[in-house]
Formats: structure tokens, C-alpha cells, sequence
């Protein structure tokens, strides 16, 4: 296989695929392209009432490309992990390039939850997300759900369908439906910080099937 750059790396996006490691010891890197596709669909997040009172409390601080390198370690501090050395550096370079964004969770001081993606045109790529607080994984994908809208994304690709992503509203398609959707979304032009976007806690707690991206100060 041929050395793995951050270049090569979004090519392989566009094309509908994306790397794994067998485990984080493990060099070698496969190419994964899944006859099942994960995706949340962004009108389709189910915000429990236990997660919407979690949300309007505004204890916990969200912010985005704050600590991407924490986020992706996150990720990777389990048991069993998929992220390798050479992942890591693979998307902190394409984080340093734009193309890879993160999303945190903070309890003052406190790295408690976060999620991280590739962005290709109007497409988002999930690739993992951790907690270490009740609910933070869950309170970050709303706030990162609600920053796709406004942001004009069309896609949210979560690669695979666990029970987890199930329960809050993703849904699994075909591979050539998938494809379908990421042709329609790699042309268009979506920004994960649009200007001027400022979700408060009450908007993201009250999201529904209509799509409301209000925001505010």
C-alpha cells in the first residue's frame, strides 16, 4: 500500500471510503467501504427530555476546534480502538489544513466529551466521539447537529450503525444510496463556523423535525 497522506486521505473521503486499524499497536491501516452505510439524517435527532433539560442547563461548555488532539486521544482511550499512531498525525494534519474539525465538551477546565469529523464540501464525516460524563457524548452531537444545519451540511456520515447512534435517530442505507448522497453533498458548500452563529442552549434543546437553526447570544 502506498504511504498514506493527508491528500490521499480525502481523496479517499470523496470516493466513499475512509482508513482503520486493527487496533491502536497495529501499523498497518485497511480501507473500509461498507455495504451498509451509517448516517444521521439532520432533521431526525431524537433529543430525550432527560438530554433537553441536560442541554438547557448550561453548565458545560461546547466549543469547536479547541482541542482536537485531546479529542481524538479521547476517542482513543478505550479498551479497544481503531485509531493508530499514525491516524492520529494522519488527521492532526488535516485538522492543521481545515479538513478535520472538532467539537468539545468542557466542565470548567475539564475535557469531559467531544466528537471529531472530516468536512469534504457540504459532506460531514463522523469518525468517533467519547465521554466522560452522562450524557456529553450525546449533548455534543446535538450541538454538532445543530451547527450542520445552520452550517448548510447535507450529509452526516456516522460510517456505522451501532445501537447507540440508533437510538438517537441514525439510520442505515445502501452503499449506492450513500454514494448517491455523497455526490450530492461533495459540490455544495457548507461552513462549520458560519458567520455569525451563536447557538443558545434552548435552540439546540428544541430542535425538530422542521429544521430550526435559530441562534443567538
Amino acid at each position: 500500500m502506498a504511504a498514506l497522506t493527508p491528500d490521499l486521505l480525502l481523496k479517499a473521503y470523496a470516493m466513499g471510503i475512509f482508513p482503520m486499524a486493527e487496533s491502536r499497536d497495529d501499523p498497518e491501516i485497511h480501507w473500509v467501504d461498507p455495504r451498509r452505510r451509517g448516517v444521521f439524517p439532520l432533521d431526525g435527532f431524537h433529543i430525550s427530555r432527560s438530554l433537553a433539560r441536560r442541554i438547557r442547563r448550561a453548565d458545560w461548555q461546547v466549543t469547536t476546534d479547541r482541542a482536537f488532539r485531546e479529542v481524538v486521544l479521547g476517542c482513543a482511550d478505550r479498551a479497544e480502538t481503531w485509531i493508530n499512531a499514525e491516524i492520529l498525525s494522519l488527521y492532526e494534519a488535516l485538522h492543521a489544513g481545515g479538513h478535520a474539525r472538532s467539537l468539545e465538551v468542557w466542565e470548567g477546565e475539564e475535557l469531559i466529551g467531544g466528537v471529531y469529523g472530516v468536512v469534504l464540501g457540504a459532506a460531514f464525516f463522523g469518525e468517533s466521539m467519547f465521554s466522560r460524563r452522562t450524557d456529553a457524548s450525546k449533548l455534543a452531537l446535538a450541538f454538532l447537529i445543530h451547527r450542520l444545519r445552520a452550517g448548510g451540511f447535507t450529509l452526516f456520515d456516522t460510517q456505522f450503525l451501532t445501537p447507540h447512534l440508533k437510538s438517537l435517530g441514525a439510520v442505515e442505507i445502501t452503499r449506492a444510496e450513500y454514494h448517491r448522497r455523497l455526490s450530492a453533498a461533495l459540490p455544495r458548500q457548507a461552513q462549520f463556523n458560519p458567520p455569525g452563529y451563536s447557538p443558545v442552549p434552548s435552540s439546540v434543546a428544541g430542535m425538530s423535525a422542521s429544521g430550526s437553526t435559530s441562534g443567538g447570544v
